[in-house]
């Protein structure tokens, strides 16, 4: 229970009235960790997600229930109309920030790897397919690729008619589908190449790194303007191993970030960078750094995600 329905809880009482307050309460945080999810998938920042989920909670604390047949679909279709209205906020904020920006990463439990569909959904790459989606295509390609939801409770959330929201899904599922990474990368390989690309940064090695990494890869490093980061992408096997190789005396710890394995890289023991990778082809052609370090704030707890 997060902290706006523990303080429902609290001020709960007796009677009718705190009767209907506990059975809100108790819905709210029932769909809680599916409702952040959808509004994570749609906004890739944890915290926007959790400042829709606290818009979601007041107009569902505000509504009379007893007209609600569906408490999850209802919940969604508030959760999903909330982020679509943040994502154009967040789109304008988009466009004047500085250097690449990231998604929010998440420190995840490791049963969220087992959930093939779920771990693909929330990965950095897959966040950032679908920021080149217009709003109301990312809304209905997550609630209908992801969350598997009708096109008539789509239609609902988006205010469109369902044939409408058929010809969307159909559109944006082609454009994600020739976006998206080519191949499923098991965890087990991927955390098999991040053990070697680890001994390999720490010993300085430049040609046991270059061997791993695919000659077009691309490093994405999102510093916000508040830390060092590159503003361009870096392109380029050699380009790549010298910006990595610089991380130099730095700690890197393995962890299950947004789904998948990853490093969190320490300096001085406090969090510096969260470094994702794309495989293809058994060779790193995706990096993806996240060092904002607004972006980092919740890296050190883990973060249910759930469909």
């Amino acid at each position: 229970m997060d902290e706006h329905t523990e303080r429902a809880a609290g001020a709960s009482g007796s009677g009718p009235r705190a009767a209907s307050t506990d059975a809100a309460t108790e819905a709210f945080v029932a769909h809680r960790n599916l409702l952040f999810t959808v509004a994570y998938e749609m906004l890739g920042s944890a915290a926007d997600a959790e400042d829709v989920l606290q818009e979601t909670w007041l107009r569902w604390a505000g509504i009379d229930r007893a007209t609600v047949r569906e408490p999850r679909a209802f919940l969604v279709r508030i959760t999903t109309r909330q982020a679509l209205t943040r994502l154009r906020t967040l789109r304008r904020r988009k466009e004047s920030y500085v250097g690449p920006w990231l998604p929010e990463p998440l420190l995840t439990a490791p049963d969220v790897a087992e959930d093939i569909e779920l771990a693909d959904s929330v990965s950095m790459a897959m966040l950032l397919v679908l920021e080149t989606l217009a709003p109301t295509e990312r809304a209905v390609f997550v609630l209908r690729e992801v969350f598997d939801l009708g096109y008539d409770e789509i239609a609902q959330a988006v205010d469109k008619s369902a044939a409408a929201v058929r010809q969307i899904a159909h559109r944006s599922r082609a454009h994600v589908a020739a976006r998206r990474p080519r191949e499923v990368v098991s965890p087990a390989q991927t955390r098999g190449v991040l053990g070697a690309f680890q001994e390999a940064v720490a010993t300085g090695d430049l040609q046991r790194l270059l061997d791993m990494i695919a000659p077009d890869v691309v490093l994405l490093t999102d510093g916000g303007g508040v830390v060092r980061a590159a503003l361009e992408p870096v392109v380029g096997a050699h380009a790549v191993a010298g910006v990595l190789l610089r991380i130099g005396t730095a700690t890197l710890q393995p962890a299950q970030v947004n789904g998948h394995p990853a490093l969190i890289v320490r300096t001085g023991g406090a969090i510096d960078t969260v470094l994702a990778v794309r495989l293809e082809d058994g060779l790193i052609a995706g990096l993806y750094a996240v060092r904002n370090p607004e972006k980092l704030s919740r890296i050190d707890r883990e973060t249910a995600v759930a469909r």
